[in-house]
């Protein structure tokens, strides 16, 4: 690679690759959970200010949840607005996982003020898998080329 070369144009890298892989699959699985196995346990997670139905309001994140899963897992050559779009939807959610830790509400074995609490401190993480692993952050001047 010549000295020259835009920090834009790397390719993202094996690394990137398998975490933008894994977290795609991750958010698939999740979404497809919330659709069967765990619809009771996503419950827990609707803050009370949300207008629709706690079931519905599960639902609909599950279908985004896939979609979003599908999109890091298929959408290569978009992968920094898709890795935005995840980083949004991590930070959107993020207010059921206060409201499941405000309310003292059980789900996915975080049955202590304690387990719901630092659960809390994992949704940056994700925030910035999603930036780190599509290369979102550094690419960032891809949403808005200059002309």
């Amino acid at each position: 690679m010549s000295p020259t070369t835009n920090e834009s144009t790397k390719s993202p890298g094996a690394a990137r690759h398998l975490g933008r892989i894994l977290l795609g699959s991750a958010l698939t699985f999740a979404g497809i959970s919330h659709l069967t196995v765990a619809r009771e346990e996503f419950q827990a997670q609707v803050p009370n200010f949300v207008p629709l139905d706690r079931d519905v309001t599960v639902i609909l994140s599950g279908i985004a949840e896939i979609g979003l899963g599908m999109s890091l897992l298929l959408l290569w050559r978009r992968r920094v607005h898709v890795g935005w779009l995840v980083a949004a939807f991590f930070v959107a959610v993020f207010p059921g996982n206060v409201a499941q830790w405000i309310h003292q509400r059980d789900g996915f074995g975080l049955d202590t003020d304690t387990a719901r609490l630092v659960r809390l401190f994992f949704q940056p993480v994700l925030v910035a898998w999603a930036l780190w692993s599509t290369a979102a952050w550094r690419d960032r001047k891809k949403l808005f080329p200059r002309r």
